[in-house]
């Protein structure tokens, strides 16, 4: 290979590249460039782990994705609660975000039993449903027990109970107690702007929302990988199995 045509491939992977990180992603037009050269596409990929980021390819688009906190393309929290929740919003509703979130793509995944989706939708109110359930499950550990897992996982789980808990359980048009009160369905709203936003998700009907193939990408991925999500979505969606085996574990003790 001569000098100048390695030279372009570069310049032609640094262009491709310099538009992910501008934008999140590249169109079609720009995604057979990744994909018909072997060298151009590696050269894509290295540069995008140098900034602790992977290239995701859908049949449409590429998209540049954070792996870890400190890459420079990962959204901080400060912008989290700036850009999609309210101007008072503190780090429990972050992470009442980010439970709405686990919680959306697991109902497409057979409580992440299997890596493709088992099925097409799902309405907002249901989404409601299934949150209110992980809440309630969580509810039925003792303060100690909570207080533990909230060390183990990092995660604050009493703070999340909290902040769903203030929310109404009504629908928009009913009077509200206090101005800083919202409903849970609104609350759900803001959570499904960001992942419309994002690619993560798409409408297909009225209240109704879809999983994008950037999404599934992700999960096939990453998504359920240890490494990335610290067993969090092993505690969410194993809490029956838990409940039920510290249950026995007490009675075993009784019973000694």
């Amino acid at each position: 290979m001569n000098y100048s045509y390695k030279n372009e491939t570069v310049m032609q992977a640094f262009r491709l590249y310099s538009q992910l990180a501008l934008n999140g992603s590249v169109d079609k037009e720009r995604l057979q460039d990744y994909i018909a050269d072997d060298e151009v596409r590696g050269l894509v990929d290295q540069f995008a782990a140098e900034v602790d980021c992977a290239v995701i390819v859908t049949s449409d688009e590429l998209f540049l994705i954070p792996l870890v906190r400190l890459s420079p393309f990962h959204m901080s929290n400060d912008y989290m609660k700036k850009t999609y929740l309210r101007s008072s919003a503190v780090n429990a509703d972050l992470y009442l975000m980010y439970m709405a979130i686990i919680v959306f793509i697991g109902a497409f995944y057979d409580s992440y039993q299997s890596l493709e989706p088992t099925r097409n939708f799902i309405p907002l109110d249901e989404w409601s449903v299934l949150m209110q359930e992980r809440i309630e499950l969580l509810k039925e550990f003792e303060e100690e027990q909570l207080k533990s897992y909230e060390v183990e996982f990092s995660y604050h789980w009493s703070a999340v109970i909290e902040k769903w808990d203030t929310m109404d359980d009504i629908k928009e048009t009913v009077k509200r107690q206090t101005g800083n009160t919202i409903s849970r369905l609104s609350f759900l709203d803001t959570v499904k702007r960001f992942l419309l936003e994002q690619q993560l998700a798409e409408e297909v009907g009225a209240g109704e929302l879809a999983l994008t193939e950037k999404t599934k990408m992700i999960v096939q991925r990453y998504f359920m990988e240890l490494e990335y999500n610290r067993g969090i979505l092993n505690f969410l969606y194993n809490l029956d199995e838990r409940k039920k085996a510290e249950g026995e574990d007490e009675g075993h003790a009784v019973d000694r």
